[in-house]
């Protein structure tokens, strides 16, 4: 069985033991999560784009690709699907469209009977690309993940949905409180 380092002082603690030295009172643990998740999505990104920039792509194109690939043949999918998967606006998925078009990668067609939808479809090359493209960002992510067991792997996959559910509570309970507000404005 192989020998694991043991858990080092990183540059957040560091930040968190110069918050707990100069502002005692505040209480500034969330950076251990909040800090680390920043500095790790940071490094991961630079990685992440240097695979696409292989293949003369960047994590915009990737995400229109992945969404058409993702949802089989005929690898095709409204606009506004797109952007429900993509979680960004209709307007946003069609400078992207537009680029991917241009590049021959995807193609658009309006539905015959409804003129106000529009689908867009991968091309041959959009579907090769994007195949190459996914196999070669898996394989970087899985080694990425070196440092980590299976099983950690698991928990903190399983960490992260925790903490995007309680994102989600804070989000509806702000929406509340807002409500709430809201309603007491109207009232006074």
């Amino acid at each position: 069985m192989a020998r694991r380092d043991p858990v080092r002082p990183d540059a957040v603690d560091a930040i968190l033991e110069q918050w707990r030295r100069e502002l005692p009172d505040v209480d500034a643990t969330p950076l251990a999560v909040f800090g680390r998740i920043h500095r790790v999505f940071l490094r991961y990104h630079a990685y992440v784009t240097d695979v696409f920039a292989d293949y003369g792509i960047n994590a915009a194109a990737f995400d229109i690709l992945a969404v058409l690939r993702r949802h089989g043949a005929p690898y095709r999918q409204t606009a506004g699907a797109l952007a429900d998967s993509s979680l960004i606006t209709s307007g946003g998925i069609s400078l992207r469209v537009d680029r991917l078009e241009k590049a021959g990668l995807v193609t658009r067609e309006r539905d015959e009977v409804d003129k106000r939808v529009v689908y867009v479809q991968l091309t041959d090359t959009g579907l090769e690309l994007i195949e190459k493209v996914a196999a070669a960002h898996f394989a970087n992510e899985h080694t990425l993940l070196v440092g980590l067991t299976s099983s950690e792997r698991r928990q903190l996959a399983q960490l992260l949905s925790r903490l995007e559910r309680s994102l989600d509570v804070y989000e509806t309970m702000s929406r509340t409180d807002g409500q709430a507000a809201d309603r007491l404005d109207d009232v006074g």
